[in-house]
């Protein structure tokens, strides 16, 4: 079994639990919910295609959604990070650069890139999930704080784990 496979599968599995059983009841005031199991979107290969991509995130959306009885918010949530994902490396990242197997990592992409890509992604998921959730602009001022808090926190937690599990780039000869 390819060694990228089983890392995926792995992680998959891994935020699953956590967000699941952990981080689900880690909710103060109703204003900070974090959603760690992102990082699984944030972190797939970068040649990953597009319709798997897609079919991927929906799935890890969905998942969520079967434990937290949220009727397909999360799914429609994590699909809309998977678009913007495609953009945002479509845009920043040049082809040539990278590796045969990298992946949108802190030790592959250095801190400034990913701390903005992680920025963006996590503000464009939460932004969508909670405007769904609540479905009504008379709400904007508590959904948007919402989103600020919970983004904090998710990202605090997304860089957390990412330097726990840091591996240095691997250096060209």
């Amino acid at each position: 079994m390819n060694s990228t496979l089983l890392n995926n599968v792995l992680r998959f599995i891994i935020l699953i639990f956590v967000q699941v059983f952990l981080l689900k009841n880690m909710v103060f005031y109703n204003l900070n919910v974090p959603f760690l199991y992102i990082l699984f979107i944030l972190l797939l290969p970068f040649e990953t295609p597009n319709w798997l991509l897609f079919a991927l995130a929906f799935l890890m959306g969905f998942t969520i959604d079967m434990f937290n009885d949220t009727l397909g918010l999360n799914a429609a949530a994590c699909t809309i990070l998977a678009l913007m994902r495609v953009f945002f490396i479509n845009i920043t990242v040049q082809k040539d650069n990278y590796d045969s197997d990298p992946e949108p990592a802190l030790g592959i992409m250095g801190f400034r890139w990913f701390f903005f890509y992680t920025l963006l992604l996590t503000l464009v998921h939460h932004f969508f999930l909670f405007n769904l959730e609540v479905f009504r602009f008379s709400e904007i001022g508590g959904t948007l704080s919402r989103v600020f808090i919970s983004s904090g926190l998710t990202i605090l937690l997304i860089l957390i784990t990412e330097l726990v599990f840091y591996k240095k780039k691997k250096q060209r000869q």
